[in-house]
């Protein structure tokens, strides 16, 4: 069964085709020789007796010499902004970046100057940290690293892991998680590596 926005906007088309015909003071002969669709099929989709379809719509559309949302009444598009809600978690300020569901979750994070000392923990995930500001410390394992702005890290987070800040100011980080280990893929040519001369 169609949602009714749908269903109301296929009923609609019919009236808008003969509106939008009869403000142009174009007959039904007229707009059948321009588009090669019969003067029946022509008047049956006018009045809602036939079903609208892209094969009709498109030539009509040129015809008319208007963009074919023009003739089906498309919705507007939603606000696209998300509402960020920003939550405090273990000292941090994170906001989360969608309001949907899924298996990789993206998160921006502000990291307080305070917050320097490691404490790693364990977990099931896969993470992707980007530092957008400040200076990142990462404990993971046995590596104890620094990352400035424009730096990436992805890891297990079976692995014991930690990262806040260096203590010399605040960071701020983009994040996506996959709570069951679910990567994010990237599609890049590996880096030529120079071959040793003989």
């Amino acid at each position: 069964m169609q949602p009714p926005a749908i269903a109301q906007a296929l009923a609609d088309v019919g009236p808008r085709l003969k509106r939008l015909r009869t403000e142009r003071g174009v007959t039904l002969a007229a707009l059948a020789e321009a588009t090669g669709i019969s003067k029946s099929t022509l008047s049956r989709l006018e009045s809602s007796q036939r079903r609208p379809s892209l094969e009709l719509l498109l030539p009509i559309a040129q015809a008319h010499q208007v963009p074919l949302d023009e003739l089906v009444g498309a919705p507007e598009v939603g606000d696209p902004r998300i509402h960020l809600t920003p939550k405090k978690v273990n000292g941090n300020i994170v906001l989360p970046l969608t309001q949907h569901p899924g298996p990789l979750q993206p998160f921006k994070t502000v990291i307080p100057a305070g917050r320097s000392t490691p404490e790693p923990c364990t977990h099931e995930g896969y993470e992707w940290l980007y530092v957008l500001a400040g200076r990142l410390r990462l404990v993971l394992a046995d590596h104890d690293l620094v990352l400035g702005p424009g730096e990436v890290a992805e890891f297990d987070t079976r692995l014991p892991h930690w990262f806040g800040s260096t203590g010399d100011g605040p960071v701020e980080v983009l994040s996506l998680f996959g709570r069951q280990g679910e990567r994010m893929h990237v599609r890049a040519k590996p880096h030529p590596r120079n071959k040793p001369t003989s």
